[in-house]
């Protein structure tokens, strides 16, 4: 044979030899990181995204939208927290899931959401009980992230079930700080009160956000050789509400009397809130990660109109109606971000309707992961990519009324085009619902209802809803067998209910009745008596039954309360909490009460008593021992399931 053809064989042969072990030896490109930034009552108005603000600040946020496309009209799936967090979470409607109250952090563990048999005699139609935690049987997008080679981590809030229902048991790696609870634990800023996380003791003031930021970062930098799913899911901007001083001081010189959104302390909240999404931004470029990993911001719900802070509301949702826990604009609509440099051209916008149950999909789709699971979101890639939707309609559905500023009963909307239909539901009469219809290309803070103008528009949108709550199996509110109609007024329909801060028997409350002295609206009774020093409620006790009971100057409509107390007693035995709900006798008895546990140690601790009410709640009664001795309370406050005040002594 010839040597020459031999060589120039053997040439070709270690050719394609080299070749294939190029081939074999070469890395497979490395999928893109998430990182899911999810803010906490964060309103559509709250960002300097869209031009409705001129007292918050926030360049971190701006700095983000330059990278990726914003959305002008994303919805979250819930006015509330814990259901939009589980459709994130799972692709899926709260209509689907059952979560449909902010109730994951109570005692109860409900896995099936089931209508109240009745309501109160002024409500035509019933509330729901709602799914308290997140069922482990669905298949979330971190443990779907998990199975394809992700590290995950969830930081910050969860308030979708303590164990086994938390982080760790839906496909996350690292939970920080793995606390249940609605917000942060005590305050945003150190000492806080987790149970297992504490601050770090060379910043005894140290910002929770500063922190979880902190967290994160570490998070990122243990997996920057691989790919990383990052949940960081705020505590900000939710109630409790406090901040840094400086950063309270800084706005406090910047407020504008006239400008509904005044609230220094909001302010230096949401400037906290920002400089946590800059240091992540700045982690990922000091990586090298920033052109791999995508991005998504977005809120839980719309922005908090009616808790009071700085004397005045936390935020205001204008243009929009309405806020948190209301069907209006104000309650669903907030701020979105989507950032990916391979597919997203930066700085661009989207008036396409997105809403959280997308977020799932959409990712799978960027990171080319097939499933066989069915989503009540869609896929936004065409919107990302500068297309449109092919979405004929996107739903929101709370089975509950809050009787918040604006509030609704048992409600669920359609959203189509530029139309929303409101169903409130058996708003009529059993069976009948009524409807509010609004065009919002025209009319964005939802003033002028046009469903009497358009009878077949409403039929149309109407028959979508119907479609949807078939689809989704979703249980419904019952028509009220209690409803009573002279007790029925609908010109309350969005009415706040007042929630009162000022002092009892003060300004506007009902004048006590004569021989009865109360100590800050507190009457004694049993074996104690009462007196204010220094700023607390002194209960001197005599004997084993000390007892004070306050009567409420408005009647709270909050089915789920929370009684906080802060004292400290150097009597014996443990504590009760009665209440008093309205049209119901005896004023107090034991099936309405809940014990706790008191350290009789003369040290001040922190008590949450909690219950869930069927009817308004009048007045409460406080029992804090059963023996003689002296109680000092420094602090007593009532929230709601959502942690959210809605009454506080003064002292």
């Amino acid at each position: 044979m010839n040597t020459r053809r031999i060589s120039i064989s053997l040439i070709v042969f270690f050719a394609i030899l080299f070749s294939a072990n190029i081939a074999i030896w070469a890395e497979p490109a490395r999928k893109p990181n998430v990182v899911l930034i999810l803010a906490d009552d964060l309103g559509w108005s709250d960002t300097t995204l869209f031009g409705t603000t001129q007292f918050y600040q926030t360049p971190n946020i701006e700095r983000l939208a330059a990278r990726g496309m914003t959305f002008t009209r994303a919805y979250s799936a819930s006015p509330l927290c814990s259901p939009t967090r589980a459709s994130v979470l799972t692709g899926l409607s709260p209509a689907r899931h059952g979560i449909t109250s902010p109730s994951c952090h109570l005692p109860a563990v409900i896995l099936k959401a089931t209508p109240k048999a009745s309501g109160p005699p002024d409500a035509k139609a019933t509330v729901l009980t709602s799914v308290s935690r997140l069922d482990t049987k669905y298949y979330t997008l971190a443990e779907t992230l998990k199975d394809n080679g992700y590290a995950t981590g969830h930081f910050g809030k969860w308030h979708l079930g303590a164990e086994p229902y938390s982080p760790l048991q839906h496909g996350f790696d690292v939970d920080v700080p793995h606390h249940p609870g609605p917000g942060p634990a005590g305050s945003y800023v150190a000492p806080w009160k987790f149970k297992d996380f504490d601050h770090d003791p060379d910043i005894p003031d140290e910002h929770i956000e500063d922190r979880m930021a902190k967290e994160a970062v570490a998070f990122m930098e243990k997996h920057r050789d691989e790919p990383f799913f990052l949940n960081y899911w705020m505590f900000s901007v939710h109630a409790p509400f406090d901040a840094k001083e400086t950063l309270i001081d800084k706005y406090r010189k910047q407020v504008d009397q006239t400008n509904p959104q005044r609230s220094p302390t909001y302010a230096a909240m949401i400037e906290s809130m920002d400089d946590a999404v800059g240091t992540l931004l700045d982690t990922l470029d000091r990586l090298k990660l920033s052109d791999e990993t995508i991005i998504v911001f977005a809120s839980d719900n719309g922005g908090n109109m009616y808790n009071e802070v700085d004397g005045t509301t936390p935020t205001s949702n204008v243009p929009l109606r309405g806020g948190k826990a209301a069907m209006w604009e104000g309650g669903v609509r907030g701020p979105a971000i989507v950032v990916y440099p391979e597919d997203v051209q930066p700085g661009s916008r989207s008036n396409e309707i997105i809403q959280s149950c997308d977020f799932y999909p959409t990712l799978l789709q960027l990171l080319d992961i097939e499933t066989q699971q069915s989503f009540d979101g869609i896929s936004i890639v065409p919107a990302l990519q500068g297309g449109t939707l092919q979405r004929k309609a996107l739903f929101t559905f709370f089975p509950h009324q809050t009787r918040v500023p604006d509030w609704l009963p048992p409600s669920v909307s359609v959203h189509a085009g530029d139309w929303k239909l409101i169903r409130i539901f058996h708003g009529e009469s059993p069976g009948r619902h009524s409807y509010r219809l609004f065009n919002l290309k025209s009319d964005i803070g939802e003033h002028t209802n046009l469903a009497a103008e358009n009878p077949e528009r409403v039929e149309d949108l109407d028959k979508l809803i119907t479609q949807f709550l078939a689809e989704t199996s979703a249980v419904v509110p019952l028509p009220n067998p209690r409803f009573d109609p002279t007790q029925y007024d609908p010109k309350m329909i969005g009415k706040a209910i007042p929630k009162s801060t000022r002092r009892p028997g003060g300004s506007g409350s009902k004048k006590p009745q004569r021989n009865i002295k109360l100590v800050a609206g507190w009457q004694s009774g049993g074996t104690c008596r009462l007196a204010l020093k220094d700023g607390s409620l002194i209960v001197t006790s005599s004997g084993r039954d000390p007892h004070m009971s306050f009567k409420l100057p408005t009647e709270l409509t909050q089915k789920e309360l929370v009684l906080k107390v802060t004292m400290a007693s150097n009597s014996r035995g443990a504590g009760q909490v009665f209440w008093q709900e309205k049209g119901v006798t005896p004023t107090f008895f034991r099936d309405r009460s809940r014990g706790f546990d008191v350290q009789h140690d003369g040290k001040p601790h922190e008590y949450r008593v909690s219950w869930s009410a069927k009817n308004p709640v009048v007045a409460v009664r406080i029992d804090p021992s059963n023996a003689p001795g002296e109680i000092t309370i420094s602090r007593i406050l009532l929230i709601d399931a959502d942690g959210n005040d809605v009454y506080r002594w003064k002292f």
